[in-house]
């Protein structure tokens, strides 16, 4: 057993969910993309788990987001993405090819939080900001 297998198989014990085998490849390939779908990751791991569908790589990524190992992200195509980070930062995002990039800037969460604060939103409570900038992101 490698050591990142090993760390896995201890986050998800430490989130209360069984290492299956399946979970522990999904989450392995969630740690390497970062940001990913459910068709993304089939597609990683299909030649290794020939028997595994779609719909229950979808179902063990849902099962993180209960566990709060993944975050949700909805894409301008309708489709999920999975967020492997789940501390308080932004994304950056580009509709054209449904890329996600980790954006951290406590200093706008910040902001932003203390404006909305000073306003009072009817029949709204303010659990969490969730901020995304949409544009272009260019390969450098």
């Amino acid at each position: 057993m490698t050591p990142q297998v090993k760390e896995t198989k201890e986050i998800l014990k430490s989130h209360n969910l069984k290492s299956t085998p399946q979970r522990v490849v999904i989450y392995e390939v969630m740690k390497k993309l970062g940001h990913a779908s459910a068709d993304t990751i089939y597609q990683e791991i299909k030649s290794q788990f020939h028997t595994m569908t779609v719909a229950t790589v979808y179902n063990v990524l849902d099962s993180f987001v209960g566990a709060g190992l993944l975050h949700r992200r909805m894409s301008s195509n309708n489709k999920m993405y999975f967020d492997v980070n789940t501390y308080t930062h932004c994304h950056l995002y580009s509709p054209e090819t449904n890329v996600y990039v980790d954006y951290d800037d406590s200093e706008l969460i910040r902001m932003v939080g203390e404006h909305l604060k000073k306003r009072k939103i009817t029949n709204f409570e303010l659990t969490d900001i969730d901020i995304q900038l949409v544009g272009n992101i260019k390969q450098s």
